[in-house]
């Protein structure tokens, strides 16, 4: 109806791992009927075992899953599907990626055609005190990023900054709040 968004939406929850991103993702994506994904779940084994193994991904590692997620956005785009996506998104570059694909790796010149305009993506970035996102870690079972790689996560950090289009919202709320506010701040505009 007129009341919603005229155009469908697509948002990337970023953050340090810890900072909730799946949580406030999925939460959000289940509110709004949109549909969810965990970019954790596109790692390749090979990136899994590295993380599992405490060794913290490089570049080259995470190319091919941007350049994955990417694709996904694209095509949820292309069907004019509303999607939100958890992914840690640390870099300015892996943000870029996700806009622009696989492109945006190989030359900074657009191809002739249209079909390579970067994406609408609105970032949601969860930030809040490490210290918090450090005892959260502490309490997960069975996840393959240990504590110790936090801190390596917090080097890597280039929080959103202007152009790019984004919000920050602090980790610290309740959950309900966080939901909210990112849901009153895309039906805003």
């Amino acid at each position: 109806g007129a009341a919603g968004l005229l155009a469908m939406v697509l948002v990337v929850v970023m953050g340090v791992s810890g900072s909730g991103k799946t949580t406030v993702g999925s939460r959000l994506a289940a509110k709004l009927g949109w549909k969810f994904y965990d970019a954790d779940d596109y790692h390749s084994p090979g990136n899994k075992k590295k993380m599992a193994e405490g060794k913290p991904l490089n570049d080259e590692d995470r190319m091919p899953w941007l350049c994955a997620l990417h694709d996904i956005l694209r095509r949820e785009d292309a069907f004019g599907q509303d999607a939100i996506l958890a992914c840690s998104a640390l870099k300015k570059m892996y943000r870029y990626v996700l806009l622009s694909g696989a492109f945006a790796t190989a030359s900074n010149q657009p191809e002739e055609s249209g079909e390579n305009e970067a994406l609408k993506i609105l970032f949601v970035h969860l930030d809040g005190p490490t210290d918090i996102i450090a005892g959260r870690l502490e309490k997960r079972r069975g996840h393959f990023m240990p504590p110790e790689l936090l801190k390596s996560q917090f080097d890597a950090l280039e929080p959103p900054s202007a152009p790019e289009n984004f919000i920050t919202v602090s980790l610290e709320k309740s959950l309900p709040e966080i939901v909210l506010e990112i849901e009153s701040i895309i039906f805003q505009g």
